[in-house]
């Protein structure tokens, strides 16, 4: 047997969710830019589950069911108050309220297929709530109550706030969502699935999931794009800071990517709601030393940026705190981590690979007297 070092190029499973071929990422064979400019996230998450977009009626009834279902149990919000709020990440309480979700679903351990679509619908509904009341609790606010006259991406933003957005903030996240929602057998959701296939439940392999996301080479590279943004503080400071880096052959976050070659096809549609958000917020340095940063990092690495890149000045000009880019990633994320165990159970096998043995030869124990 010979590894191949971070399962890079291995084909590890069948699936009729996402494919990305010749840097074209497509959901279900719909092209990533025909859906970000057409498609709702709703409409999206329907698409992943089902393998088809939704007539007028299934979009209204998924809407319906995802508000019937964004409130959490009190007993979960109450624990985030135990916390020492300032020192915990979002991404960690996220991860331990989601596993809390399961001990509330008196359904959890039930894996008819009936019920594991509803756990589908549950998880996607509550995880914005999560995220944006551990967002308020930390801040010694009270959690706000999702609206059933507003959409899921306006849902998150009220929540978050407490004020109705913006039309163009909606837009905005909403395309996030959208290109955040599935991408193929990435690290979260080859987690996810290698969960499942032990036929744990689906809340089991939705923490799994966050707990792969958290690492910042997968979901946390946004959050570590504005943290350099914000380190750099001009476009005057972004020349210096970038060719030292680069000289010091630092890893630049937010560029490049395992499978793609000639660039994430996500990238263009943040790069065009940063242009428009930062503008707006009267922040345009933002998405200049964004700009300025991949004509060096690109023109001198051949690296083109990816999804995580602008998503960056998108969240920060939405007015979310740094910290809280990733479990956001989660929240759209869920889409397609849902879709896969589905997928999983529907045609399952343990997944079980092997591993190349590079330790010492056959050895004889040694009484430890003698040792």
């Amino acid at each position: 047997m010979t590894s191949t070092r971070g399962l890079e190029g291995v084909v590890a499973t069948q699936s009729a969710i996402s494919s990305i071929i010749d840097d074209t990422l497509t959901y279900v064979g719909y092209d990533i830019d025909d859906l970000a400019n057409n498609a709702s996230f709703e409409e999206v998450v329907y698409l992943l589950w089902h393998k088809r977009l939704p007539k007028h009626d299934e979009l209204a009834e998924l809407k319906q069911q995802l508000a019937d279902n964004m409130a959490v149990p009190a007993e979960v919000l109450a624990h985030f108050k135990t916390y020492d709020i300032q020192s915990v990440h979002p991404m960690t309480a996220l991860r331990t309220a989601v596993s809390m979700l399961g001990l509330f679903d008196e359904a959890a351990e039930d894996m008819s297929d009936e019920a594991n679509y509803l756990k589908a619908i549950k998880l996607q509904a509550k995880l914005p709530t999560l995220v944006t009341a551990f967002a308020r609790v930390r801040k010694g606010e009270e959690p706000v109550q999702p609206r059933t006259d507003l959409n899921y991406a306006a849902n998150f933003l009220y929540m978050l706030s407490g004020k109705e957005p913006e039309a163009i903030e909606v837009e905005a996240f909403d395309k996030a969502l959208v290109l955040h929602a599935d991408h193929e057998l990435n690290a979260s959701t080859f987690t996810a699935r290698v969960c499942v296939a032990t036929l744990s439940d689906m809340y089991s392999g939705v923490v799994a999931a966050i707990g792969a996301l958290k690492g910042p080479l997968h979901g946390g590279a946004n959050e570590q794009v504005m943290k350099m943004l914000s380190e750099i503080g001009s476009v005057e400071n972004v020349e210096s800071y970038i060719q030292t880096k680069l000289d010091n052959k630092e890893k630049i976050m937010g560029f490049g990517h395992r499978v793609y070659r000639n660039g994430d096809p996500r990238a263009k549609h943040l790069r065009e709601m940063s242009e428009k958000l930062t503008a707006l917020r009267g922040e345009s340095k933002w998405y200049e030393m964004s700009v300025k940063i991949e004509e060096l990092v690109t023109g001198q690495k051949k690296l083109p940026p990816n999804v995580d890149f602008y998503s960056a000045s998108v969240y920060h000009s939405l007015n979310i705190d740094h910290d809280l880019f990733t479990p956001i990633f989660a929240v759209s994320r869920v889409s397609g981590w849902t879709a896969h165990i589905l997928e999983q159970y529907a045609d399952n096998r343990l997944i079980r690979p092997r591993a190349e043995y590079t330790g010492p030869g056959m050895q004889t124990y040694v009484p430890i007297d003698e040792r």
